[in-house]
């Protein structure tokens, strides 16, 4: 590996983020370009192009992806096929026999796999890993036939209790990989060995699902690289926020569900917490999205799983975010009843925005940005200049004319509409789990957030709001940051007093030996390898279980055997620490073992892209802008330039290349030793 330089790129909604490092020199570059359709890839290789002359040069290529998420949520992914258990063809569809809208009488859902297309063939293992009829293995290669002549590009076996004995989905994915013609075959013991039948299952099919447009994808783009001179790695950035190499993104593309959002929350962690602040809340505003995180004492919490859309659960770990429609995209409007709304139906980067003038009449939260002198529209991110005249006319049209609203008032109806649903979404992830938002930081990044991080912190009551040196590509950073991981899961369903602790002891070992191979076929250097292990318990009759971190010793490869008394603590911690109580005489169970191997990649120092400017601070210009209901001067500058140390009090506006940054009357924004603007209140401590 020739090169030293690191390339995280980030593909949105509407732009695809580039934040080229280099290492050696500490120097870094960023660039963004719109998101090209519907190949991704084209955007990606020339956002690269743009930093880039020599991929020779490049030692690693971290990529955050929505490749998959986008899939799931347009239904483009593969026609593919499911072979199950007699009896069972319909689980996909039964879900937990939940409703698109709770309250509602009506509604329907089809799932990614048509009933004609989900296949039974005769076999049945028992629940507690007993055979009770072999899988007919004849029947399995029928369905095959019938699912290749229909033009099925995957299939899944789905068996009923293969997470306590995979035997015969092992024997039945043998049969099928001599028969199918491509290398999309995988069973449900593979993707997710846990108890549940429909969280399995969904989990397995929709990988399935991804596969042949994940992997196409991640394949042209390897190739690309590869032939314009990349010899370094190419890694993939997963859901929980590490990352894999690109040959198991292409067997696991579920798990990149929320790989450029998870890249985002990785990067904000680690500038908070260099910054001196570890609990912070997120708030990524895209083209297309609010994307909303909580960080406490610099850790992001993983949840097991998520549903992408309704009846779509992918229960795999993840980074906990709360996702809105309520991007910079957004488009604004007024329903039958006079009420604005905004989104979720976004103009995304094609037409975009009125004001970017490619066809689309409808205002978004941009052109209320714009019309209200926030946004400079002779220098937007991306380049060119805007139709400040359009964006006024589309506002008249859409929301003033219904509303009785001048021009200016419609466009500060649009920003408060907007503001509230972030603000709720933000409460959201604090508030309603018990969470003080005084003791918070607010980190907007994205194109966007930091527009509208003072009214964050005027509707919620967040301490401070932190802009990071380049929020328009923090995803991307996050890509370079982001360590390598890899998740593994089995069922062990005993009750605490009976689990058999050498049995546990030889699951972790197994895991940690696959890790370990992962983390040495990736080829890349690591600071540190980490082992975590936890537990999903509950009490005997309660059905949600709690993370129970369970302390191991692993010396030489041989891991120490828990005992049932050491289980018991863990878990009465765990939940103290979740529920504040314990239950008297409850009896604990254990659910499933859950183990992560973590290559902790090394970091780059952040105090690199602080700037090195000096001297007085000059303003660029000043320009109108319409704040707290009323137009003012403010002063406008270039935030790259500004020294460390500089404070500036609003009125005030900070331009750069990826965002930016509002400053409003009564905060007060504060360069630091690593480049970000902090924004108080001013007079605040």
């Amino acid at each position: 590996m020739s090169g030293s330089i690191m390339i995280g790129v980030d593909v949105g909604g509407t732009f695809t983020d580039i934040f080229v490092l280099d290492p050696k020199t500490g120097k870094a570059e960023v660039a963004k370009v719109p998101t090209s359709r519907p190949d991704q890839s084209a955007g990606f290789l020339a956002g690269i192009g743009q930093r880039v002359a020599d991929l020779g040069t490049v030692a690693t290529v971290v990529h955050g992806t929505t490749a998959g998420t986008n899939a799931l949520l347009e239904r483009k992914g593969a026609r593919i096929g499911i072979i199950t258990t007699q009896g069972f063809r319909d689980v996909l569809e039964m879900r937990r026999r939940d409703r698109p809208r709770t309250w509602g009488l009506r509604g329907d859902f089809t799932p990614v796999v048509s009933r004609d297309l989900r296949l039974e063939v005769p076999e049945r293992t028992l629940a507690d890993g007993t055979i009770h009829t072999a899988v007919d293995l004849d029947a399995v290669r029928a369905a095959a036939r019938t699912l290749i002549d229909q033009g099925c590009l995957a299939v899944a076996v789905l068996f009923v209790n293969s997470y306590a004995n995979p035997a015969n989905e092992q024997a039945a994915v043998a049969a099928l990989r001599a028969v199918w013609p491509n290398p999309h075959v995988a069973s449900s013991s593979e993707i997710l060995p846990e108890i549940r039948e429909f969280e399995r299952f969904s989990t397995t099919a929709l990988n399935a699902y991804l596969q042949p447009e994940v992997s196409g994808y991640l394949g042209r783009l390897e190739t690309a690289l590869k032939g314009q001179g990349f010899g370094g790695e190419f890694l993939i950035v997963q859901s929980n926020g590490g990352v894999m190499a690109v040959d198991t993104a292409c067997r696991l593309p579920v798990r990149t569900a929320l790989s450029g959002p998870a890249a985002g929350v990785i990067a904000a962690a680690y500038i908070a917490q260099t910054a001196g602040f570890p609990d912070i809340i997120t708030g990524d505003m895209g083209g297309t999205s609010f994307d909303v995180a909580l960080i406490a004492g610099g850790q992001a919490a993983l949840a097991a799983q998520t549903s992408i859309d309704f009846g779509m659960v992918v229960r795999v770990p993840m980074i906990e975010i709360t996702t809105i429609g309520a991007g910079g995209g957004s488009i604004a409007w007024v329903d039958k009843g006079g009420l604005l709304n905004i989104g979720p139906e976004s103009a995304g980067s094609d037409p975009g925005p009125v004001a970017y003038g490619r066809g689309n009449t409808r205002p978004t939260v941009t052109d209320a940005n714009i019309v209200l002198g926030r946004i400079d529209p002779d220098r937007p991110i991306g380049g060119g200049k805007l139709d400040v005249a359009a964006a006024r006319i589309a506002i008249d049209t859409h929301i003033g004319a219904p509303l009785g609203l001048a021009t200016e008032a419609a466009a500060e109806a649009i920003i408060r509409v907007a503001n509230s649903r972030m603000a709720g979404a933000i409460r959201l992830v604090s508030i309603e789990r018990g969470h003080d938002p005084k003791h918070f930081a607010f980190m907007p990044f994205g194109g966007g957030g930091a527009l509208h991080a003072g009214a964050m912190l005027a509707e919620v009551g967040l301490s401070r709001a932190i802009v990071p040196r380049y929020p328009g590509v923090t995803s991307a950073m996050g890509c370079v940051i982001a360590d390598m991981r890899a998740d593994f899961v089995q069922t062990v369903n005993t009750l605490t007093s009976a689990a058999d602790g050498t049995a546990m002891a030889a699951l972790i070992a197994g895991h940690v030996a696959q890790g370990q191979a992962m983390l040495d076929a990736a080829g890349g250097a690591f600071a540190a390898r980490v082992v975590t292990v936890e537990l999903d318990m509950a009490y005997v009759g309660q059905t949600h279980t709690v993370s129970v971190p369970l302390p191991v010793t692993i010396t030489d490869n041989i891991v120490t055997p828990p005992t049932p008394q050491d289980i018991a603590h863990a878990f009465d911690a765990a939940y103290l620490r979740v529920y504040n109580r314990l239950l008297p005489g409850g009896v604990s169970r254990v659910l499933n073992l859950r183990t992560a191997v973590i290559g902790e990649r090394p970091k780059f120092d952040l105090a690199t892209l602080a700037p090195t400017t000096s001297g007085p601070v000059t303003p660029r210009t000043t320009r109108r802008v319409h704040m707290g209901g009323d137009w003012c001067d403010a002063v406008i500058y270039d935030r790259l330039a500004l020294p460390i140390g500089t404070r500036i009090d609003g009125p005030a506006v900070l331009e750069q290349p990826d965002t930016t940054i509002l400053i409003e009357p009564g905060l007060t924004g504060t360069v630091d030793s690593y480049g970000n603007v902090i924004l108080t209140r001013t007079g605040a401590a």
